[in-house]
């Protein structure tokens, strides 16, 4: 660390970005297990995990033109964050009344999102300002955040929230922790304070010089395009385990970040022997399985299949986008590697896993039995339906209600029945509840069994399975720099 900085910063930074993905993975895993019950469709559920992305592509603006320029890091964290989390508040809030608007939620949402991504760089501008050796530092610093996503889920799914509107209200909390945290960091000022900056610059038009290469333009076409399918991982995978009958999906959908973790730490040593492209190969190929092994194990609820395709995500994320990440790196010249980082990002992140979202939603809407046209599609999805509603109605619902009761949930204010759930009660009747919890997850698994129907799932998989496995053969066989090269060959900016 820095020269004369506190012998505590490191766990002061861990800290900091524990807590930045903690409330992002709060919320962002299974919303829709709860906004299916507020009458959301697969469209508009597609439209939440594209407010994201579109914040994403603005982000960038707003981080060179003010946060760059003319604010301390750990300041305009700390306020950004403060307002996201009331907004996220606000969302919960309003998603508790009795007729909430989905695109009003998308809305609010869509502010949550807008002072959120910015912090995304903010993080690592202040975490890599209070470093003297990033390579070796700062990949120990930030796997606190992926840490803070698996603890984010692990409590989601303990405490069984993963369908309860109640994850929005962890993930405003922690926003609010998170934005109050954020004034105790070490000051980071501004780091182009004064400086002119173009507006070529702020676009990253420089960065379009790199396309001149056509490896690296098929890299970043590739990239985009494997993005599209990425969407339906984020959008639907959780609903999918649910559905599969896997009890806490937001635990299990942890699985893939423990695995991102133990693949970070072994990327160097299949880099060396792999290199660029075959680094990226096995990353879409893995893309290619984990789709495949869903849509297999769909009609059955095959657990491990399912499971396998979870815990797969951290191939695709590590082999792919780190790689891609370091590749960026090295083919672009010094003065525009910010710049080229943007680009990856806007076309990853932001365009890519925006059209991606759209795409999944009406893929979804389009094999889901109730929005079919089809006369025998709607009869089946009726008659689901009623089953569904007779399990949850006769069998669950006395059930849970009892729960509450021995709880002393009932006539409580929702922040009131929050903070009770948090603590787990107040320690009477334990075994009679968890006795009833028992049975509540009995009815689940019944009820998922009726849910997964509902949705055509191994077809819904069929198609990223596909899309994947084109862009791979295509990534193959027009990709032929392996990284080896180096800036030497790519023109510098204005030339």
């Amino acid at each position: 660390m820095k020269e004369g900085a506190p012998p505590l910063i490191t766990l002061r930074l861990s800290v900091m970005m524990f807590l930045q993905f903690f409330l992002w993975g709060a919320w962002y895993v299974t919303p829709y297990l709860f906004l299916g019950k507020i009458n959301f469709s697969g469209t508009e559920i597609g439209w939440t995990y594209s407010v994201g992305p579109i914040a994403g592509m603005i982000s960038p603006f707003f981080v060179g033109m003010f946060a760059d320029r003319f604010f301390a890091t750990e300041r305009i964290m700390g306020v950004l964050h403060l307002l996201g989390g009331m907004i996220m508040l606000a969302a919960a809030f309003y998603m508790g009344t009795a007729t909430p608007s989905p695109l009003l939620v998308n809305l609010i949402f869509f502010g949550h999102m807008l002072c959120y991504f910015p912090t995304l760089a903010l993080t690592n501008t202040l975490a890599l300002h209070n470093m003297t050796d990033a390579e070796k530092q700062f990949p120990w610093i930030r796997v606190w955040g992926t840490i803070g996503w698996i603890a984010a889920g692990v409590c989601i799914g303990m405490l069984g929230w993963d369908a309860d509107i109640k994850m929005f209200y962890v993930a405003g909390f922690a926003a609010l922790l998170m934005g109050l945290y954020s004034f105790t960091l070490p000051h980071t000022p501004p780091p182009s304070a004064g400086k002119q900056v173009s507006v070529r610059e702020l676009i990253g038009l420089d960065a379009l010089v790199l396309l001149k290469n056509p490896s690296y333009a098929t890299f970043m076409f590739s990239s985009f395009l494997i993005c599209i399918p990425l969407a339906f991982y984020y959008q639907m995978a959780g609903k999918f385990a649910d559905s599969a009958g896997l009890a806490s999906p937001a635990f299990k959908m942890t699985f893939g970040q423990m695995s991102e973790i133990f693949f970070m730490l072994v990327m160097p040593f299949f880099f060396a022997r792999l290199g660029v492209k075959w680094m990226l190969f096995v990353g879409m190929l893995a893309w290619v399985i984990r789709y495949g092994l869903f849509a297999l194990g769909a009609d059955d609820r095959i657990a491990w299949m399912v499971l396998t395709g979870i815990i797969l995500h951290g191939i695709c994320y590590d082999f792919f986008f780190v790689t891609g990440q370091i590749y960026t790196d090295k083919v672009a010249p010094p003065s525009i590697r910010g710049q080229a980082q943007g680009m990856l990002v806007l076309f990853t992140i932001g365009l890519g896993m925006f059209i991606g979202a759209q795409v999944a939603g009406r893929v979804e809407n389009y094999y889901t039995l109730d929005k079919s046209s089809d006369k025998a599609d709607l009869a089946k999805a009726e008659k689901l339906q009623e089953q569904i509603k007779a399990i949850e109605e006769t069998k669950m619902k006395p059930v849970q209600d009892k729960i509450e009761e021995l709880m002393g949930l009932k006539g409580k204010a929702p922040h009131e029945r929050f903070l009770i759930q948090l603590s787990g009660g107040s320690g009477k009747n334990a075994d009679e509840i968890a006795a009833l919890n028992q049975e509540v997850a009995k009815f689940r698994d019944e009820r998922s069994k009726l849910v997964i129907q509902l949705v055509k799932w191994r077809q819904v998989w069929t198609f990223p399975a596909i899309f994947a496995g084109v862009i791979m053969v295509i990534f193959v066989l027009a990709f032929r720099d392996n990284g080896a090269r180096g800036t030497a060959e790519i023109p510098p900016p204005g030339h």
